[in-house]
């Protein structure tokens, strides 16, 4: 559907039930049909913002800013900072009122400078992979054998002791690649919305996830550093694209305390690190099978960058409040990616679609009751530690849930995280009291496709911080297309595979359920207070 007909459709929509429910020969009330008394539903400026934001969007070319000229974006490096201060200067050049960067500890950085790699014997074959994030460089080109080492067990070092210095080595088995025949593009058709309105967490899916165990591998990545290793290939889960492993796989990280994957000083020590295209994996093991000689060509440069106290950056801005100016409603989209492509759909779509929703609300000369406030966040990617620096600053103590003077006025936080598919409900993270409430501001925004309340939560982003603190927070279901499938953590991630129309659905959802939120006259319920977290647990050594 085109957004031309989208626009149309709506806007006659909403101008004949505004204008059924509020006859231009009286004031006008603005309570909708049906609501509760306390749900006040001002269709008027909803009209605006599904006019500004659906004809005459920025969206499309924040996205491009954010993931073309400033990707990838990882946490702690200069392009990170470069993205933080290209959106300030957007935010302030939209208008946005206290723009600012909050600075708080995250470690070194590190960004690659240089990838180059290709089978060169017995054929030539260029390499389609991406360098594992905080992986050492090769210092300049390495030619070398190229090996197959699989080790499942204590008694499997013996069989690679001695035979692996300056080796080029593939560290796991072959994977069979088989046909697309499973979901590959991901819409919210009527077996998802019935299985997402269902409490019980559904049955996880394989992923291809490693079954080595975690002490295992932190065995086997010393033993390739005392063998002096030239590199370690892996191949990557998905096929036709290079898709990095969930944490349990980032063997070349090490793991902070609050189970993100960042680099820790003195820890650097595993050899330089790929993830390749898996079907290029495939064939050079089915070389060696038959005794047949592998040579490659590999170069790595990457940089690391000294820690500082305050090397973490989150970024917001505001359009402030009237009468409850001092309570808060939050959109929030991480900053941060993975260092394999630009990180378009993960997660400068959400980006862009959170700031574009606050400059439509600014457009529309929106005056909402509370404050809204946009939120960028750093190292998502490496355990929601951005989030989790702005909870610990501003609202809680989780592990003690002490909790601070703000955490009183924050009335709810909304996130984006699931690429660039267009909005489909609200994942309601177990808080049942917010549905009666969500039906009725979901109702205008049916004509875009939002109609769906899931009761469970949805993964692992940002808004799982503020939940840990007790603050009502909440995901959008979003179309995922093709976000599992090709584009997340992976060598895919570019605008390209960005969707237009779905983009300026999202924004248009994300300002209208922002600006209902903002106007009620109680803030959002919330759930019990969870109970203390407790010192974090320090990561192995």
């Amino acid at each position: 559907m085109r957004t031309s007909r989208i626009a149309a459709a709506l806007l006659t929509f909403l101008a004949a039930t505004a204008s059924a429910q509020h006859p231009a020969s009286r004031p006008q009330p603005t309570v909708a049909l049906g609501a509760p008394a306390s749900e006040k539903i001002d269709y008027r400026v909803l009209t605006q913002i599904h006019d500004e934001g659906l004809n005459r969007s920025q969206v499309m070319d924040i996205v491009s800013w954010l993931a073309d000229v400033y990707g990838p974006r990882m946490a702690g490096s200069p392009t990170y900072q470069q993205a933080a201060d290209w959106a300030a200067r957007k935010m302030t050049a939209l208008g946005f009122s206290n723009v600012h960067i909050e600075k708080w500890p995250f470690g070194k950085g590190w960004q690659m400078k240089k990838f180059y790699a290709a089978m060169t014997e017995p054929q030539v074959m260029p390499i389609i992979g991406t360098v594992r994030a905080w992986t050492k460089g090769t210092n300049g080109p390495v030619t070398a054998d190229v090996v197959q080492v699989v080790i499942t067990s204590e008694a499997d070092f013996d069989r690679y002791r001695g035979k692996l210095a300056g080796k080029i080595v593939l560290t796991q088995p072959a994977r069979e690649v088989k046909m697309l025949e499973d979901r590959v593009t991901w819409r919210m058709d009527e077996a998802l919305v019935k299985e997402a309105e269902t409490m019980p967490i559904p049955p996880a899916r394989a992923a291809g996830r490693p079954t080595v165990p975690p002490a295992l591998q932190n065995k086997i990545n010393q033993f390739f550093v005392e063998e002096k290793v030239a590199v370690a290939l892996d191949r990557g889960r998905n096929d036709f694209v290079v898709t990095a492993g969930g944490p349990e796989n980032l063997s070349w990280m090490t793991q902070r305390p609050d189970g993100g994957t960042v680099f820790v000083s003195g820890r650097n020590t595993q050899v330089p690190s790929v993830t390749i295209a898996v079907e290029q994996y495939n064939r050079m093991v089915r070389i060696l099978e038959k005794h047949v000689p592998v040579k490659m060509e590999v170069q790595i440069d990457t940089q690391f960058f000294d820690e500082t106290d305050k090397n973490g950056m989150n970024l917001l801005g505001e359009l402030p409040g009237t009468d409850l100016a001092t309570e808060v409603v939050i959109l929030g989209a991480h900053l941060d990616t993975e260092p394999g492509a630009t990180g378009a759909t993960d997660n400068a779509a959400g980006c862009a679609a959170m700031i574009e929703a606050l400059r439509i609300l600014k457009a529309v000369g929106a005056k909402p009751r509370r404050t809204i406030r946009v939120a960028l966040w750093d190292a998502e990617e490496s355990g929601r530690l951005g989030s989790k620096a702005y909870v610990r600053e501003h609202l809680a103590d989780v592990a003690t849930m002490t909790l601070k003077p703000e955490h009183d006025k924050l009335s709810a936080y909304y996130n984006l995280d699931n690429g660039s598919g267009r909005i489909r409900g609200i994942w309601m993270q177990y808080n049942m009291a917010v549905k009666p409430i969500f039906q009725q501001l979901i109702e205008p925004l049916r004509d875009l496709g939002v109609t769906t309340l899931a009761p469970r939560g949805d993964g692992s982003s940002d808004y799982l911080s503020f939940d840990e603190a007790g603050i009502p927070a909440f995901q959008f279901i979003q179309d995922r297309l093709e976000y599992m499938s090709r584009t997340h953590h992976s060598n895919m991630d570019y605008v390209d595979r960005v969707q237009r129309d779905d983009m300026l659905q999202m924004a248009v959802v994300a300002a209208s359920v922002a600006y209902q939120t903002a106007m009620r006259d109680e803030r959002m319920p919330r759930k019990p207070l969870p109970a203390p977290k407790g010192p974090p647990t320090q990561p192995p050594r």
